[in-house]
């Protein structure tokens, strides 16, 4: 299954490249059959890095994912991921 990257979270003075909102679905019942699976960014190197979806992020079907090890970079935003 594919989302798009459509946002940093982000707070009034902060971004966090950690945190990505995800349009994952069309509605907020079939964005939640997604949460806990693994979310997978390809860049166009080659490289992986790897996050896990935590959360739904309103009601029309986007939901929250986390990258611990390392952030998104800013070229990923309106990039697909991989959700397995």
């Amino acid at each position: 299954m594919e989302a798009i990257v459509v946002h940093f979270r982000q707070g009034r003075h902060h971004i966090n490249p950690h945190q990505v909102v995800l349009k994952a679905a069309p509605s907020a019942e079939e964005a939640k059959k997604m949460i806990g699976k693994s979310v997978t960014w390809t860049s166009p190197t080659g490289k992986e890095i790897v996050g896990k979806v935590s959360a739904l992020h309103g009601r029309t079907g986007s939901v929250r994912a986390i990258f611990a090890d390392k952030g998104l970079p800013g070229q990923s935003l309106g990039q697909k991921v991989k959700v397995e």
